[in-house]
């Protein structure tokens, strides 16, 4: 499976973005799709994940009711629309997937994905 991620840019706080993540080969069997991000000096964090079979996303509480993870099957394509942007929003967005099942505790954990894009520059200026 390869990952594409894009959409990523500069933007002032209260802006949106909506970032792309394409994937091919096998997608259709991907069991959990995410997006992380990791702003420098700091670990990656899951921003949010979705697990076939779920009643919808799982959402870190940082972006909770601003973000918005959607995924299309037919396209191979998820995207995460992100909202009412913060400067503390700024890092580098990657998404990731991986084909085994994983319980609901390890959606946002990123030591369980096996598939990872090249990653996206968002900034949010203040």
């Amino acid at each position: 499976v390869q990952l594409q991620a894009s959409g990523g840019g500069l933007v002032q706080a209260g802006g949106s973005l909506r970032l792309s993540c394409a994937a091919s080969g096998f997608a259709s069997d991907l069991h959990s799709v995410a997006w992380f991000r990791q702003a420098p000096g700091k670990e990656r964090e899951g921003v949010s994940c979705i697990r076939s079979g779920s009643n919808g996303p799982t959402y870190a509480d940082s972006v909770k009711g601003r973000f918005t993870f959607s995924r299309d099957n037919a396209k191979n394509t998820m995207y995460l629309q992100m909202n009412s942007l913060k400067p503390e929003d700024t890092a580098v967005y990657y998404c990731a997937a991986r084909f085994n099942r994983i319980v609901y505790s390890m959606c946002l954990d990123p030591s369980v994905y096996d598939y990872w894009g090249q990653g996206t520059q968002v900034t949010v200026s203040s």
